[in-house]
């Protein structure tokens, strides 16, 4: 049992309202620096939580896993899991005003999984500014007319055809746009001719000039490399000035791609075949019974958590940037839910078009539907393509996924440069602008292997193999770290330094999920993602077996330093094998608020030498 002594004020020293708004008008951290004013920090974490996966992904699942139905278990999940993770992370990171890593000063036995956080989220970086390069090359192609994917031009081979095909056996002919009412052609008879539309064979041969697999690497793209320079020198011209210049860009960036889904959403629901598409995303076609299969809630779980980007680290550094009393729940509610929100809305606009797509072609919308790469850069540029004043519509959408990878970029650089400068403040603060730089300038080379011809297996096999069940781990280590280890009830008395006292019917929801709900349901995620785990694939080419050992090996470099900081910790420590794991699993020293004025009487040196003394007391009990 925990003992802080008598000397703990019962009430936290929460600032006057005239004073909080002056200390947010300003650097209440002149060391470190604060957000300029609570606008730029909300639309931050807004634009960091919302992703190209709200646009690609989340449309597809909801289609898969029956429609409207699917919102019942994704929104669920937003309020089981969701949320209480969001609001812890949110929570520790603004306490001690410090990166992903020494954030575990609370726990430093698990130090390592701040280590883990960094380098899953520099493998993300590494391979999100090469998809964010696809995303400004189709921009920049989309300033033509008619848009190059429209037709089958001198690039595309004998297997492009702008509609589909049909052999009759009985005939011997090649039949385009057959039906059963327009020919004599029995349907035992008919054999489908496999061919790629003209913006599918865009995207392979001229976009990615893709090669035969992971074997056959070919030369760099040299036009996507340059996209991907691009793309990085905006990066840093963005974060120069770390969380100073990006607050101002995210005025733009975080709102835009709103209006633009909304100019998107109003041309596609005026198109023909676009209420089949929303009946099949979220209306009328719903299938409740999808609710009683597992999976279902399995998708929903995983795409709360992967949507809202927790455990890889970026959501801690940014609101480490906040004031030591900014309320943090209600942030965290409202940046949840939009997220949430905003997956439904861009939903709404995808499935309108894909609905008219489905029209022109005369085919089910199931055999139109894709997720991820297949609807950003296939499926949907083929159905712009068919519209009147194409290219205008081609640019708009190709300029909000540019806005929403670079939000997402912006947490992304910000944790490696925040981690670094928080680990030697006195030499690299100072040189803030030059990190910057250089840590774009190293990512852009390591991103160059993924502008090659065989960059789209890379690609793929780091989001696959990384964006996926690790980020279960690191979540699941986070929350054990936290409330059974540190304890929830050290956790709620540093929060409610923070933002004041709350009654205990406030905490006990909380303490729910946080203790039982939350952790079971990541649980049972994690072992059915790892039961159900299948080799990644592009498309229907195979990973040789080299090249799945180097995605396990990625596995094993993210992962590996949660035991390895452990053990170097347990070797520093003192006493026997036993003492030591206890003295580990108490907070260090150096564990507080980041200033001084924010401590109080609990976080005095004098108390924090007491307390520690006493809390390792009673772990050997």
């Amino acid at each position: 049992m925990r003992n802080y002594g008598s000397n703990l004020p019962k009430e936290p020293a929460i600032l006057s309202d005239q004073e909080d708004c002056q200390k947010e008008s300003g650097d209440e951290n002149p060391e470190r620096g604060n957000w300029t004013n609570k606008t730029e920090y909300m639309l931050s974490m807004i634009g960091f939580a919302i992703g190209l996966g709200n646009i690609w992904r989340f449309p597809y699942l909801a289609f898969k896993n029956g429609g409207g139905a699917f919102l019942i278990p994704f929104f669920l999940m937003l309020v089981l899991c969701g949320i209480p993770i969001f609001f812890l992370e949110s929570s520790i990171g603004q306490f001690c005003s410090q990166g992903p890593i020494n954030v575990w000063r609370a726990v430093p036995i698990l130090q390592g999984v701040g280590f883990s956080m960094v380098m899953l989220n520099i493998i993300i970086a590494i391979y999100y500014n090469v998809i964010v390069a696809y995303s400004i090359y189709y921009l920049f192609a989309s300033f033509q007319f008619p848009l190059p994917w429209s037709k089958c031009y001198s690039w595309s081979d004998g297997n492009c055809s702008t509609t589909p095909l049909v052999y009759c056996n009985e005939s011997g002919v090649l039949v385009a746009n057959w039906t059963q009412e327009n020919s004599t052609c029995p349907v035992s008879s008919i054999i489908k001719v496999p061919v790629q539309s003209p913006s599918e064979q865009y995207w392979d041969r001229v976009a990615l000039q893709r090669s035969s697999g992971l074997d056959e690497t070919g030369p760099i793209v040299w036009h996507l490399a340059l996209c991907l320079l691009l793309s990085s020198c905006i990066l840093a011209a963005s974060l120069i000035k770390g969380i100073k210049s990006s607050g101002k860009v995210v005025y733009f960036t975080a709102t835009f791609p709103y209006l633009i889904i909304l100019i998107l959403l109003i041309r596609g629901v005026t198109l023909e075949g676009a209420g089949e598409g929303i009946e099949f995303f979220i209306g009328s076609k719903s299938n409740l019974t999808k609710l009683t299969e597992g999976q279902v809630w399995k998708d929903a779980a995983t795409q709360t958590l992967f949507s809202l980007n927790v455990a890889t680290s970026g959501v801690l550094t940014l609101v480490s940037y906040s004031t030591f009393h900014n309320n943090m729940f209600t942030d965290s509610i409202i940046v949840s839910f939009a997220n949430h929100v905003t997956s439904v809305f861009a939903g709404f606009a995808i499935f309108s078009v894909l609905g008219h797509m489905a029209h022109v072609y005369g085919k089910p919308i199931e055999e139109v539907v894709k997720e991820g790469f297949g609807l950003a850069f296939i499926v949907y540029p083929d159905a712009l393509a068919k519209l009147p004043i194409s290219t205008l519509w081609s640019i708009l959408f190709f300029f909000m996924l540019y806005i929403i990878g670079l939000d997402s970029q912006f947490a992304q650089l910000e944790v490696i440069t925040t981690c670094l400068c928080d680990a030697f403040p006195e030499l690299l603060k100072p040189k803030r602008p030059l990190l910057t730089i250089m840590s774009v300038c190293i990512l852009y080379l390591l991103g160059l292997p993924c502008v090659t011809r065989a960059g789209i297996y890379w690609v793929t096999l780091m989001d696959q193999f990384i964006a996926s069940w690790v980020l279960l781990v690191l979540a699941l280590f986070e929350v054990i770290g936290i409330f059974f280890i540190y304890g929830g009830k050290n956790f709620i008395q540093d929060t409610e330094m923070m933002i004041g006292k709350k009654g205990f019917c406030f905490w006990v929801w909380w303490k729910a999920c946080w203790y039982f709900i939350s952790p079971c349901i990541i649980l049972v995620v994690l072992l059915w993602s790892l039961i159900s785990l299948v080799p990644p694939t592009y498309g229907k080419i195979q990973y040789p077996a080299w090249g799945l050992a180097l995605g396990w090996c990625m596995v094993s470099f993210v992962l590996m330093w949660i035991p390895l900081v452990a053990v170097y910790k347990l070797m520093r420590a003192e006493g026997t094998l036993w003492q030591r794991v206890k003295s580990l699993c108490v907070p260090s020293e150096d564990w507080r608020p980041y200033l001084e004025i924010h401590r109080g009487e609990r976080y005095s040196d004098e108390n924090c030498c007491r307390r520690r003394a006493v809390l390792t007391n009673n772990k050997q009990m």
